[in-house]
């Protein structure tokens, strides 16, 4: 599985646009480009305590949007079935599948 940091990247590519700006930006500094809490506040002229409220409040509500929207775990489920799918090794439905797969 993956750890916190690794999660949250995957729902901030799924839900990212429904967060804040600032805390887009902040959670881009810190789980993207693995800023430090103490680069954050000093890029974004803010107190460390103010970076990690932002940051746990993002970790909250990704989750949230995640339990109840889904996104990543049919994603996830949706991969497993193409590859599935895939070792049938059947050519015609393989192409389907890459379009699928590619689409995503």
């Amino acid at each position: 599985m993956f750890n916190k940091k690794e999660l949250m990247n995957y729902y901030l590519d799924f839900y990212e646009e429904l967060l804040t700006d600032k805390q887009q930006k902040i959670c881009n500094y810190y789980f993207r480009e693995d800023y430090s809490i103490t680069e954050i506040a000093e890029l974004e002229s803010i107190s460390r305590a103010g970076v990690h409220d932002a940051i746990k409040r993002s970790e909250l509500a990704l989750e949230d949007f995640e339990k109840k929207l889904n996104c990543y775990e049919s994603f996830n489920k949706r991969q497993e079935y193409y590859k599935k799918i895939k070792e049938f090794n059947n050519q015609e439905i393989n192409k389907i599948i890459d379009q699928c797969i590619d689409t995503e």
